[in-house]
């Protein structure tokens, strides 16, 4: 099964890769990165390499689709962003993203979302995308706001963090409102 290398002006979206565990590292042990991910921040190489061969097995078992963002002709490595909860029969996935600080506000994370966008409805047929973010966590959301998702709800309690349980927002796109503001 060959991976979908996805592609954009600045952007190529490739398959995390075990040569990319560093890299990851660099991101996942960033508590800035990791304040409203909904898991501890990485403290070793082993967990990122871990997370890897994660995304690997989930794309083998049709489960998910997880790209590295690489920007720029030097490849820089600089997030991730991909499919978790991928349900083909049932035309639908969960969208989850996550970039280095240095590329916060540049425009990156959202030219990768609409790729996968396109990707999901276009191509793997999917009719509705959700999304999951901590309520705090309001670049996320304007993000997803701005690219027509709607706010469904509160799952209280859904994301254990730092020792704790937290409330997360539920938001959701179907392909109808994709299709129609695209």
């Amino acid at each position: 099964m060959t991976f979908p290398i996805l592609e954009t002006a600045r952007l190529r979206l490739i398959e995390v890769r075990a040569e990319h565990a560093s890299t990851v590292f660099d991101i996942f042990s960033n508590p800035q990165v990791t304040k409203y991910y909904g898991m501890d921040s990485f403290t070793e190489v082993g967990q990122a390499e871990k997370m890897v061969q994660h995304f690997r097995s989930t794309y083998e078992a049709k489960k998910g689709i997880r790209w590295a963002i690489i920007i720029g002709d030097d490849n820089r490595f600089v997030g991730t962003i991909g499919l978790n909860n991928l349900a083909l029969g049932m035309k639908k996935a969960e969208i989850g993203f996550e970039i280095h600080p240095e590329y916060w506000r540049s425009g990156v994370t959202s030219e990768a979302l609409r790729a996968v966008l396109s990707y999901s409805f276009e191509t793997l047929g999917l009719h509705r995308m959700g999304a999951v973010t901590f309520p705090a966590n309001t670049a996320s959301i304007g993000l997803l706001k701005k690219h027509g998702f709607k706010q469904e709800g509160k799952l209280r309690s859904y994301l254990y963090q730092n020792g704790q349980s937290h409330d997360a927002s539920l938001f959701s796109l179907l392909h109808t409102e994709w299709a129609s503001n695209d």
